[in-house]
């Protein structure tokens, strides 16, 4: 029997896979234990959590997260998880990688717009290219967050020029439990209001534009071309036209994102562009084995 489990660790949560002889048998979802998001210590009760529904005999444990960008980031994730998986062979990835392998290929580009963003490519010598993931604080354009906080901006915005509340304003301060928006100001540098609040603010900015508010459909149309970028820099990087894989919770599920991200890249002659519809961490088999 061999046992494989998937981590897909994204800013928001945490997914979890057992295969059993590549047959998916359990599995689970905590909050987010990528230590750049929550304290180690937060991390670590999660990780128990999601091992005592997974098991802790598997014989590859493969993890894919934001924020690996160095081999030392991804030996402090392996020590992480070691102590769930004393006997296994642990391999970290960047998360994106999880897409391109989710979406069937081995060969790509593979782009993530979730709480943050990312591109990542690699052609058929195993050349790689990473646009992007940056972080919060340096960059995460398309990402849930930029939107969140470009929400708060737009709001501030008219607040100075004196303009009544428009709809997005008024669906953001509701949801912040706040009347003015002068109070968006200290929310948002509050500790106490993090990168994962602010990124599920987004949904405000979705729901605007779903009734036609025009800020909130622009500033979903430069989130997919701000995506389209990305991937076209990776594009030229490694020399291939694809296919690009479009995953994370904006890229997956909002309509407007995805309509500019591809017509962005269709101008650019990148005409194979697939919408991620599996779980990430479905991934974990085919970078174990590729063409699985």
């Amino acid at each position: 029997m061999t046992v494989v489990i998937g981590l897909d660790i994204g800013g928001s949560k945490t997914h979890g896979i057992r295969f059993v002889n590549g047959i998916v048998t359990a599995e689970m979802t905590v909050g987010s234990t990528n230590v750049q998001n929550v304290s180690r210590s937060t991390a670590t009760q999660r990780l128990s959590k999601l091992f005592a529904t997974l098991g802790t005999d598997a014989v590859h444990v493969i993890a894919g997260a934001g924020g690996i960008d160095t081999p030392a980031d991804a030996e402090h994730l392996h020590a992480l998880i070691h102590p769930w998986a004393p006997a296994s062979t642990i391999r970290v990835v960047h998360d994106s990688r999880l897409i391109l392998a989710a979406g069937g290929t081995d060969t790509g580009i593979a782009v993530i717009a979730g709480t943050g963003s990312a591109a990542w490519g690699c052609d058929s010598t195993g050349r790689e290219a990473r646009v992007g993931g940056w972080g919060y604080l340096l960059g995460d354009e398309g990402s849930g967050y930029w939107l969140g906080r470009e929400a708060v901006r737009h709001s501030l915005r008219r607040s100075n020029a004196g303009l009544p509340q428009d709809l997005v304003t008024a669906r953001l301060l509701a949801a912040c439990d706040l009347t003015d928006p002068r109070q968006l100001i200290a929310r948002f540098h509050s500790p106490d209001y993090g990168r994962h609040f602010w990124a599920k603010q987004a949904q405000h900015v979705v729901a605007a534009a779903a009734d036609g508010h025009e800020t909130s459909l622009a500033l979903l149309a430069k989130a997919g071309k701000d995506l389209a970028e990305m991937t076209i820099a990776a594009s030229h990087q490694l020399g291939i036209q694809g296919p690009v894989i479009l995953g994370g919770g904006i890229g997956m599920n909002v309509k407007p994102v995805q309509v500019a991200f591809s017509s962005t890249l269709e101008t650019e002659g990148l005409t194979d562009v697939r919408i991620l519809t599996a779980e990430p961490a479905l991934g974990a088999l085919r970078l174990l084995n590729p063409t699985t």
